[in-house]
């Protein structure tokens, strides 16, 4: 059997996550109630990149530098974002969650220096490769942010991470498409 590289729909479903956690933080900063709207994809998203990140992690047939790269931060995105949507739907604050944000963004700011000393992506596609990174890890590292009151000028930690986030889902889906249009130019 060939094999399939799912890497290009692992970074859409990235795009589509952190797209939709900025969505919900920026509804959460705005004390809108439309955000409960946001908890099922959140929830669908998030085991998504759990499977995928596993599956990645533990299964893809590629060095192992690699795996870690991409599929274990996505596992552990996708755990936060099925925690996240499960709290939110019990009425339980989420905002203990951004410590698990701040770990993950750590491992991402680890893992672009690591990218860039190693040589593990080079071309054409490094500064935007990179960025994703560098951007995620800044989404996590400043994550606490969130324990922020959403009244008065504490609102405006939930906006600067919203804008984190969208840049990281801007990233990631061009990234994304430019992988589905290089493996329809030569498929692995």
């Amino acid at each position: 059997m060939a094999f399939v590289d799912p890497l290009t729909v692992m970074l859409l479903s990235l795009g589509l996550s952190a797209l939709f956690v900025a969505l919900y933080l920026l509804g959460k900063g705005m004390n809108k109630k439309w955000v409960s709207s946001l908890v099922v994809p959140i929830f669908v998203l998030g085991l998504f990149n759990f499977v995928s990140g596993f599956m990645m992690s533990f299964m893809w047939p590629l060095p192992g530098a690699y795996n870690m790269l991409f599929g274990d931060p996505l596992l552990f995105f996708g755990l936060i974002m099925m925690a996240g949507a499960y709290m939110h739907s019990r009425n339980i604050s989420v905002n203990s969650l951004s410590l698990f944000g701040l770990f993950l963004g750590i491992y991402l700011a680890v893992e672009a220096a690591g990218m860039y000393a190693f040589n593990l992506e080079s071309g054409q596609y490094f500064l935007p490769a990179f960025s994703l990174y560098v951007f995620a890890a800044l989404s996590g590292i400043f994550s606490p942010l969130v324990f922020a009151n959403t009244k008065g000028s504490g609102r405006y930690a939930y906006y600067f991470l919203f804008i984190l986030l969208l840049i990281t889902a801007l990233l990631a889906f061009f990234i994304g498409y430019a992988g589905i249009y290089g493996h329809l130019q030569s498929p692995p």
